[in-house]
């Protein structure tokens, strides 16, 4: 096991674990650096979806910032009890684990009329989930909402999301998208 610390926000310098499992690749501190800088560094209020948790800073990134809640899922038995053990260091009710497929997490939200602010989409390469997840998009929408999205690729659009920001790390291409 790594570790990998939270960049800004009330947490910040805090350090979570990070299992090994294959295609885990948490986002690195200078991506997640940006995007904060793109989202203004205070989310009071937001609430925030991370579709694929993994090892979650996303998601701790964004609570520590503020966001009022943060639903973070994953589906792999492992990851997920290491997830929820890194959750347990900070005993805050605005985060919600949820041990689940993404595009069944989604239904259910749905079916909960849950709508969110801001979508973190980190999903593994090479499995089609962005093309999976696009047509859903819009049922998880507040008025406004912002994807953070990576892949091995450069994405110009996500359905009626459009990049308006974008950058590259080696080969992890993020993107901010807004609905136009």
């Amino acid at each position: 096991m790594s570790k990998i610390r939270i960049t800004g926000g009330a947490w910040r310098s805090r350090l979570i674990q990070v299992t090994d499992a294959p295609g885990l690749r948490p986002t690195p501190d200078r991506v997640r650096e940006t995007l904060f800088n793109w989202l203004g560094q205070d989310l009071t209020g937001w609430h925030c979806l991370d579709l694929f948790a993994g090892s979650g800073i996303l998601g701790f990134e964004a609570a520590s910032r503020g966001a009022e809640s943060v639903v973070m899922v994953e589906r792999d038995v492992k990851v997920f009890a290491v997830l929820r053990q890194n959750a347990a260091l900070f005993a805050s009710e605005r985060l919600r684990l949820q041990r689940a497929d993404a595009l069944e997490l989604i239904v259910m939200a749905v079916q909960q009329a849950q709508h969110f602010d801001l979508l973190l989409l980190d999903p593994p390469y090479r499995q089609g989930w962005l093309e999976r997840v696009t047509p859903l998009l819009p049922a998880l929408e507040k008025p406004g909402m912002r994807i953070y999205a990576e892949a091995e690729h450069r994405i110009e659009a996500l359905g009626e999301w459009r990049t308006v920001k974008q950058g590259q790390a080696g080969q992890v291409f993020y993107h901010l998208l807004e609905r136009t």
